[in-house]
C-alpha cells in the first residue's frame, strides 16, 4: 500500500484579452490561428482503467492468498497454522504494494480509500470505482475458491465473530486504526524510507491476522468481508465488517495527520532558525 494521491495530470488553460488591441487606432491584424488541443476522453479514462485494473487484480490476488491459506488450513489437518496463514496474508499484502502500489497506490481495502479521502489525499469522485473494483476483486477471488476447494467439508473462508459482535466490532477498529496509522506514515510522510512501505504495511497485516485472527478473523478490509459473503451467502455478523474497518482506518489516518509535525525532513527542520532557538531556550 502505498500514497493514497492521485497521480493525474491536471492542466489550466487561461485566456487573457488584451484591452490595448481595442483602444488602438488600427484594426487588429489577424494572428494565425492556433490549432487547439485536443480533448479525448482517452487522456482521462486510459489512466484511470489502469489504476481500476490494478486494484481488481491487486485485491483479487490478495484474497486468493489469505483466503487459499485459510481454506487449506482446514481442509487438510491445520497444515499451515496460524501462524503460517498470517505470514501469507503479510506477504501477500507485501508483494503486491510493491507490483502496483505505482500504479494504483495499493489499496486494495475500502478503508483505507476512505480514509485518504477523508484527509484530501484521495479525490472523492475516485472512491466509487475504486470501492467496486475491490470488492470486484474480492468476489472473483472468493468465488474461485469455491470452484477449487467445494468438497464434502463446505469451508466458509469468510469472517464471523468468534464471540460477541460488540468484541469483533472493538477488534477490528483496533487493529485497522492500528493499521492505517502505519499506512499514513510510511507512504505519505516523506520522512520516512518510501521503500520501505511495502515492507512495514505487510508485517502489520502479519501481527494483525497472528493475535486478532481466531477472535474476528482480522478481517481490516470491508471487501475482504463481504466477497466470501457474497459467494457463500453468509452474511452473519457482516455490519461489523463493514463499520469497524471504515471507523478504524478514518480514526487512525486523522490521528497520523494530528500527530505529524511537518512535512520536512528531520534534516531541514534541524536546520531553521526557529529549531536552533526552540533549542537554546529549553
Amino acid at each position: 500500500m502505498a500514497d493514497g494521491s492521485s497521480n493525474g495530470n491536471h492542466g489550466i488553460s487561461l485566456t487573457v484579452k488584451d484591452d490595448s488591441v481595442q483602444n488602438s487606432p488600427c484594426p487588429p491584424c489577424p494572428s494565425p490561428s492556433k490549432p487547439k488541443p485536443e480533448t479525448s476522453l482517452l487522456t482521462f479514462s486510459v489512466p484511470f482503467m489502469q489504476k481500476i485494473m490494478a486494484e481488481v487484480v491487486g485485491t483479487y490476488f490478495l484474497i486468493f492468498a489469505g483466503c487459499a491459506a485459510v481454506v487449506v488450513n482446514t481442509d487438510f489437518d491445520k497444515v499451515v497454522t496460524l501462524p503460517g496463514i498470517s505470514i501469507v496474508w503479510g506477504l501477500a499484502v507485501m508483494v503486491l504494494a510493491y507490483s502496483v502500489g505505482h500504479i494504483s497506490g495499493a489499496h486494495f481495502n475500502p478503508s483505507v480509500t476512505i480514509a485518504f479521502a477523508t484527509c484530501k489525499r484521495f479525490p472523492w469522485k475516485q472512491v466509487p470505482a475504486y470501492i467496486i473494483a475491490q470488492v470486484l476483486g474480492s468476489t472473483l477471488a472468493a468465488g474461485t475458491l469455491r470452484l477449487l476447494f467445494d468438497g464434502k467439508q463446505n469451508v466458509f473462508f469468510g469472517t464471523i465473530p468468534a464471540g460477541s459482535n460488540m468484541q469483533s466490532f472493538v477488534m477490528e477498529f483496533i487493529i485497522t486504526f492500528y493499521l492505517m496509522f502505519v499506512i499514513s506514515g510510511v507512504a505519505t510522510d516523506n520522512r520516512a524510507i518510501g521503500e520501505l512501505a511495502g515492507l512495514a504495511v505487510g508485517s502489520t497485516v502479519l501481527l494483525n491476522v497472528m493475535f486478532a485472527g481466531p477472535i474476528s478473523g482480522a478481517s481490516m478490509n470491508p471487501a475482504r468481508s463481504l466477497g466470501p459473503a457474497i459467494v457463500s451467502s453468509q452474511y452473519k455478523g457482516i455490519w461489523v465488517y463493514m463499520t469497524a474497518p471504515i471507523l478504524g482506518a478514518v480514526c487512525g489516518a486523522w490521528v497520523y495527520n494530528l500527530v505529524r509535525y511537518t512535512d520536512k525532513p528531520l534534516r531541514e527542520i534541524t536546520k531553521t532558525a526557529s529549531f536552533l532557538k526552540a533549542t537554546s531556550r529549553a
